[in-house]
Formats: C-alpha cells, sequence, structure tokens
C-alpha cells in the first residue's frame, strides 16, 4: 500500500509555471506506475500524463504535451510535474495516482490517490 501527498499547487497568471510534488510514503514507490489527473469544476477528472516505474516512458494528455513534464525521484520516493505556459483552461484540482507495475492511462485502473492540490491559472 501506498499514501500519497501532493503540493505545489497555487494561483499563477496564464503564461507561468508550477511544479507539482507528490510525496509518497512507504519502501516501495519503485513498484509503482504513477500519473497525474486533474478535475476542473463541473467537469470529469482527467488524465494528464503518466510514468512508468522506471521514469523511461512516460505519456501526456494532447492538451497539455509540449508543456508539462512528468518525472519521479525513486530514491526520495516523490513524483513531479513540471506545468510551463500554464492557461486559465489547466485550472483544476490535480490528483497523483498510484497503481502497481504497468503504466496505464485510465482513471479507474489506478489504486491509491492523494487528495488533491489546486491550480488556479488566471487570465
Amino acid at each position: 500500500q501506498v499514501q500519497l501527498v501532493e503540493s505545489g499547487g497555487g494561483l499563477v497568471q496564464a503564461g507561468g509555471s508550477l511544479r507539482l510534488s507528490c510525496a509518497a510514503s512507504g519502501r516501495t514507490f519503485s513498484r509503482y506506475a504513477m500519473g497525474w489527473f486533474r478535475q476542473a469544476p463541473g467537469k470529469e477528472r482527467e488524465f494528464v500524463a503518466a510514468i512508468s516505474i522506471s521514469g523511461g516512458s512516460t505519456y501526456y494528455a494532447d492538451s497539455v504535451k509540449g508543456r508539462f513534464t512528468i518525472s519521479r525521484d525513486n530514491a526520495k520516493n516523490t513524483l513531479y510535474l513540471q506545468m510551463n505556459s500554464l492557461k486559465p483552461e489547466d485550472t483544476a484540482v490535480y490528483y497523483c495516482a498510484a497503481r502497481l507495475f504497468h503504466l496505464v492511462q485510465k482513471l479507474d485502473e489506478y489504486d491509491y490517490w492523494g487528495q488533491g492540490t489546486q491550480v488556479t491559472v488566471s487570465s
């Protein structure tokens, strides 16, 4: 089992940058594929990015490709999401999620979730 805690959200102007972090408990972080998802008010939670257990494979939603970068530091049990060129439509609560071994993009295939961190992008 793994517990996840996100941080790094906040208010930023359009065009700005933020880096989200997701700290994982336990000593088996390197066995979990990780993902970032987001949920805007009145909308369903959607996939943002995912990374394999080694960090060698990554996937991105088309809406963030070229602007966001997912990475992980297995020695620090931490997942990151670097967000550049932020747009007002990126405003949402951002969640990290974990599942054992295999990288997937489907929300319902992740077993563990953090509590979320708010990102607000002003125009």
